[in-house]
């Protein structure tokens, strides 16, 4: 999720371990904690685009990083702050850093909770900005903020954030299962024969859902809205994985492949050859539109290649937002 939500539920998190004993400090250091995860991202500065994408909700985004650091960080913090036991202090840095990537699960991205092992979990059902998770769970945690440390309102305040916010994320899951099954149907309905299905929810909101379809030669995009009235359509985008040539071959073009799970098609441009990712979707709402949010410029040097993400275009972000609000009124 993004960066204020993390912060949030590290607040939250922290008051609800330790509010009792130190007050707004509990706050202060579960939010620092929320944000501990997430410099991972000092690796874009470091290392190559396709290691700092595997580096990214890797370790320390794992529950072997909750455990080592949340007893490092705890006994650092018995030393300086007596009013908790170390137990104490473990337990709130460990939960506060664990919660963390179990949000991110919930993502497209995913995390690998497990890692070492090479298993990410993304179950997709919320998009890493949603408003109505974090503004109520924000609108709660300052009301907790304002009461005194021994008052119970401070309590219910702080639990009731951290209930509506996890009812919501129930609510997202299924809202995901009923759309899985408005896509199925559709590809029944139009026999369209397939080898794989996935839905993720459109940026910033659970009532426009997009679904990535693989069938023998392209992969298809569609999208549905709680609020269409006309059937589901579906457009396709060919994988073109033949134009790669000898670039498949290329180690660092495997492992971005492996990164997108199979999921990416290959586009021949001018300026050179690119992979586009098709799990986070398009900087469109127009399921024909081929600007993906990631694609990757490959490029052979020497005897390598080297890979470089494409820009984000900020004027395609304002207009993606525009439209989307269109589209979420329905077809």
């Amino acid at each position: 999720m993004d960066s204020v939500t993390q912060i949030v539920l590290g607040a939250a998190v922290g008051e609800a371990v330790l509010g009792k004993k130190i007050g707004n400090k509990a706050m202060v250091l579960g939010a620092i904690a929320g944000t501990i995860p997430d410099l991972d991202i000092i690796a874009n500065y470091f290392t190559d685009t396709v290691s700092a994408l595997e580096i990214h909700r890797g370790f320390t985004h794992s529950i072997v990083f909750a455990v080592v650091f949340g007893l490092l960080f705890g006994w650092l913090l018995s030393l300086w702050d007596k009013r908790a036991s170390l137990k104490e202090w473990s337990w709130f840095w460990f939960l506060c850093f664990v919660t963390h990537p179990m949000l991110d699960a919930h993502t497209t991205w995913g995390t690998q909770l497990f890692w070492p092992f090479d298993l990410r979990l993304a179950y997709k059902n919320i998009f890493v900005i949603d408003p109505l998770y974090t503004l109520p769970f924000l609108m709660f945690l300052i009301l907790a903020m304002f009461q005194k440390r021994e008052s119970v309102k401070r309590r219910k305040f702080n639990n009731l954030g951290l209930i509506v916010s996890s009812a919501y994320m129930l609510v997202t899951i299924i809202l995901k299962g009923i759309t899985y099954s408005k896509f199925e149907t559709a590809l029944e309905n139009q026999k369209i024969a397939y080898a794989a299905l996935e839905t993720k929810p459109s940026p910033m909101n659970t009532i426009l859902w997009t679904a990535n379809v693989e069938t023998e030669d392209a992969f298809l995009i569609g999208d549905y809205s709680f609020f269409d009235t006309k059937p589901i359509q579906f457009f396709p985008h060919p994988k073109n994985h033949g134009a790669l040539g000898d670039l498949a071959e290329e180690e660092k073009v495997q492992r971005l492949i492996n990164i997108t799970q199979g999921w990416y098609t290959i586009s021949e441009r001018p300026d050179g050859i690119y992979l586009n990712d098709l799990r986070f979707g398009k900087m469109s709402v127009d399921p024909q539109a081929e600007k993906f949010a990631f694609s990757f410029l490959i490029e052979k040097e020497g005897n390598g290649v080297t890979i470089t993400e494409e820009a984000k275009n900020t004027r395609n972000a304002e207009k993606l937002l525009s439209d989307l609000w269109e589209r979420i009124k329905g077809n």
